[in-house]
């Protein structure tokens, strides 16, 4: 290997080359090499014709098992070209000018990666298993995409918002690799898709109906109104039956000409959906399995439904592809042992083991360019070269500190602490430029990160990289800049920046082989000699009985928090006994995060434990352990897949659930094939609501976050090639209805900019753009892009305005386009531009999660978390709830700015908004329930800056937060001071709603305490996924909270590691903090009305 190595450098790179004549001898060759050296015989079918006839040239050829793919095509090429077949034709192109095809159960599979060692193909697998002599291969010109398949491609694209097939800022084909892998799992999901199922696609739930709305349920039985064109028929039915069609039309077989039913049709040529929504209900599961008849029963209103027709599946039909199926094993290394260069031939060598690969890592840092300097005083740069495996620090050099310039060159070698053969696959580089900061004050020299890069050693095919990389760095954003609040996710992605005109540039050289370098998938166990003897020694050793001095330590660190930070001492106890840890799954992450992820030989001891380790699969569904294992700390493809394998069982109530977060836990897969994403994409295939929210959320990262939006353009191509014809035309509405009002929005800010008061001419102006819009081809209709069964037609225009704010959100009003609907209400939406929604939307998920968790408890809190969507760079749109406006409107309302110090404005309006004593009564209790639920979650949460214009409550007393631009303790200050003197709000006129004011307590404040520590227990029961959202949360969508106080909010606020009791006394001692200083924040409240402080927030009231 040595005498073939290409010089690159001034040091010539080392390989070991022990006992080299001993292993060129033919005698050493042991009989495990001469298999891995095995010849496989193809036919190869060429793409000319045999002179005078009809039929294709074919040729034998003895395939070596370690050639490449691109050696094959090559010594194809060679053998055609000397058994002079169509000499043209060979003479004119090259190899790359055909691909490889093989047929596998009836498909046409693409033998794709050229860098594949052939034994470790699918079709190898494929041709042993039907005991095949002789495999067969097709050789066919590559194919151009036809016309009609480009418009299509375009089509998406514009859907996408991000041309995927851009490969201008790529330094290896994993983008399109990626494309063409996950068209097997597509086609999979959709041969396997129920297309009844999917065009009606039912919500359901398996959780068990909680005892909060079985109370609400007489006698087991519930009425429905079932409607038939202009008639109605009231049913009673049982809850515990499926879909009502059955039981309807034996309640109904006198009436049949009444309800205009024929005779010739039965229920099979019917369903049921909700009057005015998209939304069925279908399937053999009971109805109060519905999420519809659950929110209908919780909100007490009665549920009706229209008989009708069901959707044409035909609707769902998908574009035919034209591409072909790639080989399975695509990507897939081989063994160790058919891989190495031990005892083989060397003239037979094609490609090398990275496991042989003795000597340290190195990289040669060029320098740094930049096409313009910033305008920043001199400046003293270094380069600091770290290798990580998720967050673990496996090895660290920096270059010596340089004078910035245009241009900086160092040309120095940085040798790291690390073996090549030691090198986990999802090892990154990071190449960070950075400058001593000496403003910290604490007479340590600290850095200051100026930019920063990040190149995956081991590509995406198992490769480890080589040569010379010219890689465009990212820019750190200030504080102030919107994008600070990813920082945290972007430092981890292994894209480059896409601006090279005027990005920093760094420039690299890796040692560079002859041969492919390649990772083995793994290593033949039985002939395992280093690690295998030490891994077996070490296994029985970790199998010991562990002592019982040791199994209270054991219990008390498997018991601890994620966020709680491992010893060295605690690291080696896990590692030590690692065989005992497996046997329980909560020990799992804190024993992988004790890995050295680089070492190899406890990488492998970890891999064959997860292999052969039962408990984790069959243990019970933990979400948060498995989301723990999809987090930033697990980079390992194998622990991450174990995870997902976990989330399969998920229902797809719960997987809409955690969307958001499985979303942006992709952030921190190192390769942008994996598990997750394939999980996220079948289940988005199977349903049409779950495709619909990966679609926006999707969409809402690639428009906004350049670090991922490659990978995320990839996952949602693959999506949109298989939802159906159906889906996409929804989603070309919804997209042009955005692009549209983006437009409107964009043209009244610059009529009115740095104005917070709106004229009567700009809202004249903005319906008179609306007109215009309306009629000039907006969709006739839209599904709202965050309630996916609600149909919004046309426009309202005079009941559309302009709010009082700095980024002037629209607010809107459309028709209902469905004609069965029964409300009168138009659909409310406020369209914003200018602000980032990610934020808002990751809190909102997260008070969902919560009131599920409540609801296990039984426990109804009244939460309110409604619609809210990023649809794009800065816009989106919020829902806007009936019947609600803000506490500062009650309060200005009946006596100006003063209403803040009137402690009973909130009780009188809420009197009068009730028609009887009995309305009066449910809303108090209403209020008391929800204002205990937002209380708990907002302090549980951090979420600061409540003040009277972002606290909302409805006519029938249900109070909500909206607005949550500013969490954990990220507060905003009022000349100075900060404004959070308060755990969380709960004010004299809240307090006067349940009849108590001062240190006096009444029954219903009494109710409002324990309905407050009821919430407050339930969520410390689910402390870990909590704290695991939160920290996701901190990784991917908050500006800057990266310090450890912040991360350690959550488990203060939690009260980790104390009693019950003490928990509950932490409560109540928080209820009386905020009944002491209700009165500051009553002049916070005030002063915020008098000077008409709006922090950007939008008042929502008519």
């Amino acid at each position: 290997m040595d005498g073939k190595q290409i010089q690159v450098s001034d040091e010539e790179p080392r390989v070991v080359r022990e006992e080299t004549r001993r292993r060129r001898r033919k005698k050493a060759i042991t009989s495990s090499s001469c298999s891995s050296m095995d010849q496989i015989t193809v036919e190869f079918v060429l793409p000319t014709t045999a002179r005078g006839g009809n039929s294709p040239d074919t040729v034998l050829l003895d395939v070596a098992g370690n050639w490449t793919v691109e050696q094959v095509k090559a010594q194809v090429w060679l053998k055609a070209v000397t058994l002079n077949l169509c000499h043209d034709f060979y003479q004119r192109f090259s190899p790359d000018h055909c691909i490889l095809l093989y047929q596998k159960k009836g498909n046409v599979c693409e033998i794709y990666d050229k860098h594949q060692v052939f034994q470790t193909l699918d079709c190898i697998r494929y041709w042993r298993a039907l005991k095949k002599d002789v495999g067969r291969i097709q050789l066919v010109p590559r194919p151009q995409p036809s016309d009609e398949s480009l418009q299509y491609q375009r089509y998406l694209n514009y859907l996408i918002g991000y041309d995927v097939t851009d490969v201008s800022n790529v330094h290896d084909d994993e983008l399109e690799f990626t494309r063409r892998k996950l068209l097997t799992p597509r086609r999979i999901e959709l041969s396997e898709r129920d297309p009844k199922l999917y065009s009606m696609d039912p919500w359901v739930t398996r959780k068990l109906l909680p005892d909060h709305l079985l109370s609400k349920v007489s006698n087991n039985h519930i009425l429905v109104v079932i409607h038939i064109g202009t008639v109605s028929q009231t049913i009673k039915v049982s809850i515990d039956d499926p879909p009502v069609l059955a039981s309807f039309f034996a309640k109904t077989a006198n009436k049949r000409v009444l309800l205009g039913i024929p005779d010739d049709m039965c229920e099979e040529d019917f369903v049921l959906r909700v009057c005015g929504r998209e939304e069925y209900l279908y399937g053999e599961k009971p109805l109060h399995n519905f999420n519809w008849i659950r929110q209908c029963l919780k909100n007490g209103e009665e549920i009706h439904l229209v008989l009708e027709s069901p959707p044409d599946p035909e609707l769902d039909q998908v574009q035919k592809e034209d591409w072909a199926q790639v080989d399975d094993c695509t990507g897939v290394a081989g063994t160790h042992e058919q891989l190495t260069i031990d005892e083989k031939d060397h003239e037979r060598v094609f490609t090398i083991s990275m496991w042989d690969c003795n000597r340290k890592f190195r990289v040669k840092v060029l320098g740094i360019d930049i096409p313009s300097l910033p305008k920043i005083p001199e400046f003293i740069v270094f380069i600091e070269a770290s290798i990580f495996h998720g967050q673990q620090l496996l090895a660290q050099e920096r270059t010596s500190s340089k004078t910035f310039n245009e241009e900086v060159l160092w040309n120095c070698w940085l040798e790291f602490n690390i073996k090549i053969k030691d090198l986990p696959k999802g090892a990154r580089l990071n190449l960070q430029v950075n400058t001593p900061d000496n403003t910290a004050g604490t007479g340590k020299t600290k850095s200051r990160l100026l930019y920063y890069v990040n190149l995956l050693l081991i590509d995406h095919r198992s490769l480890l990289r080589q040569g010379e990389f010219i890689l465009h760095m990212w820019k750190m954003p200030e504080k102030s800049e919107e994008s600070s609040s990813s920082i945290n996710a972007d430092k981890l992605t292994s894209a480059t920046n896409p601006d090279k005109a005027s990005a920093m540039a760094i420039a690299i050289l890796l040692d560079k082989y002859c041969y492919p370098v390649v990772l083995p998938k793994s290593r033949d166990v039985g002939r395992d000699v280093g690690a295998g003897g030490e891994e077996a020694e070490g296994g029985e050793r970790g199998q010991r009985e562990m002592p019982n001095h040791l199994k209270k330590q054991f219990a008390a660190i498997v018991a601890t928090d994620p966020l709680h930070p491992l010893s060295p001492e605690d690291k080696e106890l896990l590692w030590h006994f690692r065989h005992e840890c497996m046997r329980d799954p909560r020990a799992y992450p804190k024993l992988l995060g004790s890995v050295r992820w680089g070492k190899q030989e406890d990488v492998l001891a970890t891999h064959r434990l997860l292999e052969r380790s039962s408990a984790w699969d069959s243990s019970g569904l933990d979400v948060g352990l498995a989301m723990q294992l999809l987090d930033c700390h697990y980079s390992d493809a194998q622990v991450r897949s174990m995870a997902v394998r976990k989330l399969e069982t998920l229902e797809d109530d719960d997987v809409l659930r955690y969307l958001l977060q499985l979303v942006q836990a992709v952030k921190f897969e190192p390769y942008h094939d994996s598990a997750l994403v394939r999980f996220l994409l079948k289940r988005a295939l199977r349903s049409k609501r779950i495709g619909h929210f990966l679609f926006w959320f999707l969409r809402s990262e690639i428009a906004q976050s350049m670090h991922y939006q490659q990978r995320y353009a990839v996952l949602l191509e693959a999506y949109l090639r298989g939802c159906g014809e159906d889906m996409l035309q929804d989603f070309r509405k919804q997209v042009e209805m955005t692009e549209a009002l983006q437009k409107v929005t964009r043209e009244v800010k610059a009529m009115s900019a740095d104005k917070y008061d709106i004229t009567a001419q700009v809202v004249f102006q903005l319906r008179q753009k609306l007109e215009n819009l309306q009629s000039s081809g907006l969709p006739e209709s839209f599904r709202v892009p965050y309630d996916p069964g609600l149909r919004a037609g046309a426009l309202l225009i005079e009941q559309c305005k302009v709010m009082a704010s700095k980024k002037k959100p629209l607010w809107l009003q459309f028709k209902r386009a469905d004609p069965t609907t029964l409300s009168k209400d138009p659909i409310g939406i406020i369209f914003k531009d200018g602000d980032d929604l990610r934020q808002d939307m990751l809190i909102l998920q997260i008070l969902l999660i919560m009131e599920s968790i409540w609801e296990t408890e039984s426990l109804d809190l009244c939460l309110l978390p409604y619609g809210c969507i990023s649809t794009g760079n800065r816009i989106g749109m919020i829902e806007i709830v009936k019947d609600a406006t803000t506490i500062a409107n009650i309060q200005q309302s009946v006596v100006g700015s003063t209403g803040a110090f009137k402690d009973e404005i909130l009780y009188q309006w809420l009197r009068d908004k009730c028609v009887s004593e009995d309305k009066f009564q449910q809303a108090v209790e209403k209020f008391l329930y929800s204002c205990g639920g937002y209380c708990v979650a907002t302090y549980v949460l951090g979420i600061g800056d409540r003040h009277n214009d972002n606290i909302m409550i409805t006519e029938s007393g249900n109070l909500f937060h909206i607005d949550f631009g500013h969490i954990l303790g990220n507060y905003k200050s009022f000349m100075g001071i900060s404004k959070e003197w308060v755990p969380f709000v709960l004010t004299p006129d809240f307090l006067y709603v349940m009849g108590t004011s001062g240190k006096k307590s009444s029954p219903h404040f009494q109710k409002f305490q324990d309905v407050c520590v009821k919430a407050y227990l339930a969520l410390r029961h689910h402390t870990n996924l909590l704290i695991i959202l939160f920290s996701m949360m901190l990784m991917t969508g908050m500006p800057q909270l990266t310090s450890k106080e912040d991360i350690e909010y959550i488990r203060e606020a939690l009260t980790v590691g104390r009693s019950e009791d003490e928990a509950q006394r932490h409560l109540l001692d928080q209820i009386e903090i905020c009944r002491e200083k209700g009165w500051m924040v009553q002049i916070n409240w005030f002063v915020h009305l008098v000077l008409g402080i709006k922090q950007g927030v939008e008042k929502r009231s008519t």
